[in-house]
This record gives C-alpha cells, structure tokens and sequence, in this order.
C-alpha cells in the first residue's frame, strides 16, 4: 500500500526532527487524490512546524516519487485538543488540560484545569469553582485518559 511505503520513508526523517508521525492516509476528495500526513510532537506545533514538516515530506517524496500520479499534500497536526500520552503529562506543566480519572472526585470523572506539578506519581490539577481556585491532588495510576483543552 502506499501509506506504508511513505510511512516507511518519512519516519525516521521526522523523528530526527523531533516530530511523531501519528497518521498517514491517501483518499480521493472532490475528484483529486490527497495525501493527509498528521504529525505530533510534546509542544505545541505552530504554523512554522507545518511548513518544516511539509517542506521535508516534500523532499524526500520527490527523492523516491511512491506516488505516480498528481496529488494534494495536506500536512497537520491532531488539533487544540489532542491527546496527551499520560506517561507524558509531566511535559504539559502550565497547560489547559481535560482530564478522565478511574475514581471519581467529588463525583466528576471529567476534570478541567492547570497542570501545576506532577511528580511522586501525583498530579497537582488547579480547577475553578465559581470565582474560586482550587488544587487537586490526583494519583497518576487513576488517570486514564488526557487531552489539551481549550478554557472558555
């Protein structure tokens, strides 16, 4: 198939770069065949890390020519909203995040709000209630999910 050969060419190349390749996919839109490439990284990607990436699938697309035929290349990230690894929460200190826990606190499985710290198996989540701010402290073994949000 030709998602994985380009996969297999671009992978490596965007991990050197510090970008995780997270999906490649090759689909007919409006009559033209588009090339979709969704990239990743611990930060949060910027207009310039899309240039950089494109600039570089490019490249190496134009070395090796998969494709023989025209097409689109879309390069993007997973959104304001992407998933966190939660092994890598620590990485997101001072983000906006949503996150999903095991054990209900104060009966909320969602909570909402500032990582301040992670450390010691332990996330300092700072939530607002009302006009209040409020530190939690959350194990990390009740996390299961956890994504960037986006505060209102």
């Amino acid at each position: 198939m030709v998602k994985d050969e380009i996969s297999k060419l671009i992978l490596k190349p965007l991990e050197e770069i510090g970008y995780e390749l997270k999906e490649v996919s090759f689909n007919k839109e409006n009559g033209n065949d588009t090339l979709h490439i969704v990239v990743d990284k611990d930060d949060d990607i910027s207009l310039d890390d899309i240039v950089k990436v494109s600039d570089l699938v490019s490249s190496i697309l134009d070395e090796h020519d998969p494709i023989k035929s025209a097409y689109f290349l879309d390069v993007s990230s997973l959104g304001a909203e992407k998933p966190i690894d939660v092994s890598k929460l620590s990485k997101y200190v001072g983000k906006y995040v949503n996150i999903h826990v095991t054990n209900p606190i104060k009966g909320e499985n969602y909570l909402e709000g500032y990582i301040k710290d992670v450390n010691d198996n332990i996330l300092l989540l700072e939530i607002q209630i009302k006009a209040n701010k409020k530190s939690l402290e959350i194990p990390l073994k009740d996390i299961d999910k956890a994504r960037l949000a986006i505060k209102f």
